[in-house]
């Protein structure tokens, strides 16, 4: 019995072995398909080599990654392995492949109604949900196996003891690890990603300052040779386009700027509240433009310190962004700052056109922005300016439905 326990718990940790050593760095297509194939062979290798009780019943450990599955994919990833599990049963054969069915489609049904939730709760209570859902499913099957008895035993109460002890086993050690994986791959995208604030900050540092002076010296010249008599009304388009063109490139290089090194002289220690207020007037006209209201709430008492200016350019850049999300269709931009033990927490959010998932995994590079006329140096300044605060942001976005940023501060 130890022996086929051992296997069977073998059999599930496997597949996050083989995560861990060729998939965790691939895009998400690649992870779900790797989540389906391997669960799929874990479960059925769990029904060929079952565990023999010495009081005479069978049990095996097929469920684990189904409830798994169930709770970290939701309905689109569980469907495959509900069928696989059915056909598997169905060449199988013997007694109860029609209880096996409408016990699996039950789970089927509603472990994956968890999903959402699921996945925005911290490893704590993903574990305890995880350990119900194990306890669910075994009391569920207990309970239409003891149809088959018309008295229920000893043996069976020691049945239902293995089954549910070792089926809660499994799952903690399944989900420890599959939630140090995760915390893995978060850390490591938070390690690159300060990597590219630091590269970015240096760059901003030693050549923006340089590049800003010749820009004024020709802006100046050129302002000069607008109000000359003796050129022609042609030439004076060409100047007007020099000059729009100086206005833009000078505002790139503002926003490069914005990545340095906080400024000594623009330290303050506050609540953010001024800077927030500040924000919300001056982009109060723009959001009318765009048929947006402002819905700002301020309970935040904790106090920490911040370079004044690059936190309003950060605000500026994240509301702006949801403004602009909205343009097309109008809605609320929901703003509420409050604390949370020893953190300030920034709720930011808009009801606007939404981002996929891999969208959400490309904000704050570089260069990327879903807007056709962004240059993602916007957003990349607002996670600089964070994490220099030592802060996290957390993007929460459906396609159609809008995006929420929360962005956590310790004190």
């Amino acid at each position: 019995m130890l022996e086929a326990l051992l296997l069977n718990i073998l059999f599930l940790i496997f597949p996050v072995i083989l995560f861990v050593i060729f998939f965790d760095n691939r895009r998400n297509s690649y992870n779900n398909g790797f989540i389906i194939f391997f669960s799929s062979i874990s479960m059925i290798l769990c029904m060929v080599y079952p565990i023999h009780l010495e009081i005479g019943f069978i049990f095996d450990l097929r469920y684990i990654p189904f409830i798994i599955v169930a709770l970290y994919g939701g309905y689109k990833n569980l469907l495959p392995l509900f069928i696989i599990l059915n056909v598997y049963r169905f060449i199988i054969g013997g007694d109860g492949v029609i209880q096996s069915m409408l016990f699996s489609t039950t789970i089927f049904l509603i472990l994956p109604l968890l999903n959402a939730k699921f996945l925005k709760f911290n490893t704590q209570k993903r574990l305890i949900i995880g350990v119900a859902a194990a306890i669910f499913t075994m009391g569920l099957y207990l309970l239409t196996l003891s149809t088959f008895f018309d008295e229920l035993t000893s043996e069976f109460w020691q049945l239902a003891f293995y089954s549910i002890t070792t089926h809660v086993f499994v799952i903690i050690l399944n989900m420890l690890m599959i939630e140090k994986v995760i915390a893995n791959i978060k850390s490591r995208e938070s390690f690159l990603h300060i990597e590219r604030m630091h590269v970015m900050s240096e760059l901003s540092a030693s050549v923006s300052h340089e590049i800003r002076n010749p820009l004024t010296v020709t802006n100046g010249f050129l302002q000069l040779l607008k109000d000359s008599k003796t050129i022609s009304p042609d030439e004076k388009i060409y100047i007007d386009y020099s000059l729009k063109e100086l206005e833009r490139a000078e505002k790139i290089v503002s926003d490069f700027l914005a990545y340095g090194k906080p400024q000594s002289e623009n330290m303050v220690y506050s609540n953010l509240k001024e800077e927030v207020v500040y924000v919300k007037n001056i982009l109060t006209s723009y959001a009318k433009m765009n048929q947006v209201e402002i819905d700002c709430h301020f309970t935040n008492t904790l106090k920490t310190k911040y370079d004044k200016n690059q936190m309003q350019q950060c605000l500026i850049n994240l509301f702006k962004n949801a403004i602009e999300a909205m343009k097309d269709r109008g809605g609320t931009l929901y703003i509420d700052v409050s604390e949370q033990e020893d953190n300030i927490v920034f709720l930011v959010r808009d009801e606007g056109i939404g981002m996929t998932n891999d969208e959400i995994l490309q904000l704050g590079k570089p260069y990327y922005s879903t807007k056709k006329e962004g240059t993602g140096l916007g957003l990349l300044m607002v996670y600089g300016t964070i994490s220099k605060l030592k802060g996290s942001i957390d993007v929460d976005s459906n396609k159609g439905q809008g995006t929420t940023f929360t962005i956590t501060i310790p004190v």
